[in-house]
C-alpha cells in the first residue's frame, strides 16, 4: 500500500489548480500546505492532497523527471474514472488513453490515462474485484 508520494513540478500554482480539479471527482479534496522549515534542514515546502483524513499526494517545486513517474489513482466506479478524466482534460491535461477497459491487464480493469501539465503519466483506475 502506498503511504505518500512527492512529485516535483515546474509551476506549483499551476499544478495545485490542475490537481484540485482532476482529483476532486475521486474524492481527493483535502489540501494541506507543509512549510519545509518545520522539517529537517533542506526539507522542501509541500502542497498535499488527500482524502479520509490522510494526505498522501504531495507536490513540491523542483526539476521535472517525466519518464520515471507514473501515478495511478483509485476510482470507486467507472463513472468516477470518466469524471476524473473529463476534469483533468478540462484542467489542461493531454490525453494518454481515453476511458475504457484495459484488456491487456484484465477485462474488468477500467481506466483512463492523461499527462499532467508537466508531462507526468497519471492513471485513474477502477478494478471491480477490489471493491
Amino acid at each position: 500500500m502506498l503511504d505518500h508520494i512527492f512529485l516535483a513540478v515546474s509551476d506549483v500554482d499551476r499544478s495545485i489548480a490542475f490537481y484540485t480539479a482532476a482529483l476532486a471527482p475521486l474524492g481527493i479534496v483535502n489540501r494541506l500546505d507543509y512549510d519545509g522549515r518545520d522539517g529537517p534542514p533542506g526539507h522542501p515546502d509541500l502542497k498535499g492532497f488527500g482524502a479520509n483524513g490522510r494526505v498522501f499526494f504531495w507536490l513540491r517545486a523542483g526539476a521535472v523527471q517525466v519518464p520515471a513517474t507514473h501515478v495511478g489513482f483509485v476510482a470507486s466506479s467507472r463513472e468516477e474514472v470518466d469524471a476524473a478524466y473529463a476534469a483533468a482534460m478540462a484542467a489542461g491535461a493531454t490525453d494518454n488513453g481515453a476511458p475504457g477497459a484495459r484488456l491487456h491487464y484484465d477485462p474488468r480493469y477500467y481506466a483512463a490515462n492523461v499527462l499532467d501539465p508537466d508531462g507526468y503519466s497519471l492513471e485513474f483506475v477502477y478494478k471491480s474485484w477490489q471493491h
